[in-house]
């Protein structure tokens, strides 16, 4: 692990951190809508209110949050956010121990884990660009996005089995201890971090929560890769609901073959993440960037062909796989860009205002294309997102050149 040497110790107890917790949330992948069918017995609404709805309001929580991260230490913040996760999934499996878990509860948590992970990623995100040095942040991200897709492909699985042994509230334990040792990683970091110092007003002002966007819009090119990214995001989760009815529906499909189909292809993301680095060597990021990012859009219309069978199932991974590969290079890439381009007082204002975003755009347009979805069939609703997700490379910088490096631009006044 040369590199890993080369990134330093504080940087390694910090990459364990997240993917410890990353392994602990894919251990517990759909534990939630389980638990509210098999133990609260809830009907279709109330289990698409636990996505939606709590990932709405939680991002709504989340809003303050980045004005009031960004003046604060970033570690403690980061053990505070994991201690809340832990807290708050915890309280679950003892109410179902004790005989009185409701749907209330568990929406009610679903929010506050939503607004905990806006807030981590935000001080992260910040935490890491006064860690690390500026030529090291792209090996940093590229760490975390292939770990990001290892776990996908373990998690899943391994939660599967733990479900069918102990049942879903079995996985909910382990998503909590997972945080609970990144908060101990985290806090085993060690180090000074100094205090961020606020060059206007001691107190937070309203005008402070829409900093963020400010702050993006102001910006061309990263206004450009926001509108790209929360309409592609939220285009390809918005189908993958529908994609399971057609799946398990009518295309006949068996429940370990719709897992497979979407596991395997994971280690595109893996093998993207990893060639990410050398792509920005060989290229330069402006170009892996634009390239990337327009590739990606162009998989999504296969998933209109599919059909039963064998032909079928290697299609879905096929287009998955390409899909995936591309987003593994992509993402590592622009998150190092988005830290290379933000001042330093204002990155976690940023990163807070461009997680809600995504969140929200994400939730609203998966209960759009539910509604297309009854009106137009799964088939048909899926191939109007496959469309539409070809004209997003339109949303990213039209020239590679307006992706080139700028000074940091000093600390002006929220």
């Amino acid at each position: 692990m040369r590199n890993g040497h080369r990134l330093g110790r504080r940087f390694g107890w910090l990459w364990g951190a997240y993917g410890t917790s990353a392994l602990g949330t894919w251990l517990a992948f759909g534990a939630f809508p389980l638990i509210a069918v098999q133990v609260l017995h809830a009907g279709p609404a109330e289990v698409a209110a636990l996505s939606s709805v709590g990932a709405l309001v939680g991002a709504a929580v989340a809003v303050p949050l980045g004005p009031w991260v960004e003046f604060r230490r970033k570690r403690p913040v980061l053990i505070a956010m994991d201690l809340v996760r832990f807290g708050a999934l915890l309280t679950v499996p003892a109410a179902f121990a004790l005989g009185v878990l409701t749907f209330l509860q568990l929406l009610l948590v679903s929010v506050v884990v939503a607004a905990a992970d806006i807030t981590f990623r935000a001080a992260s995100g910040a935490y890491l660009k006064t860690l690390l040095r500026a030529e090291d942040l792209l090996v940093a991200n590229a760490r975390f996005e292939s770990t990001s897709w290892t776990t996908t492909i373990i998690g899943p699985p391994l939660g599967g089995a733990a479900i069918g042994l102990l049942g879903p509230v079995a996985t909910v334990v382990a998503d909590a201890v997972s945080y609970l040792l990144s908060a101990l990683g985290i806090g085993a970091m060690g180090g000074h971090e100094p205090r961020p110092q606020r060059r206007d007003a001691a107190r937070m002002r309203a005008r402070d929560l829409l900093d963020g966007w400010r702050y993006i819009l102001a910006d061309t090119t990263l206004r450009r890769l926001l509108c790209d990214t929360a309409l592609f995001n939220g285009l390809v989760m918005a189908t993958q609901p529908l994609l399971t009815v057609l799946m398990l529906g009518p295309l006949g499909f068996a429940p370990w073959q719709y897992g497979l189909a979407f596991a395997v292809p994971s280690i595109g993301g893996l093998l993207g993440s990893r060639l990410a680095r050398p792509l920005v060597t060989w290229l330069g990021q402006p170009r892996v960037l634009v390239v990337a990012g327009a590739l990606r859009a162009l998989w999504p219309i296969g998933l209109v062909f599919v059909g039963p069978g064998t032909g079928g199932l290697l299609l879905v991974m096929g287009v998955e796989l390409g899909l995936i590969f591309c987003c593994g290079v992509f993402n590592p890439v622009c998150a190092t860009y988005r830290l290379e381009r933000t001042a330093t007082d204002r990155v976690a204002r940023m990163l807070s205002a461009w997680s809600v975003t995504i969140k929200v755009s994400t939730a609203l347009l998966t209960a759009v294309w539910g509604v297309l979805g009854g009106l137009l069939g799964p088939r048909t609703a899926i191939g109007l997102a496959g469309v539409l997700l070809l004209a997003t490379p339109l949303l990213l910088p039209r020239r590679p050149a307006a992706l080139l490096p700028e000074p940091e631009p000093a600390p002006s006044r929220a």
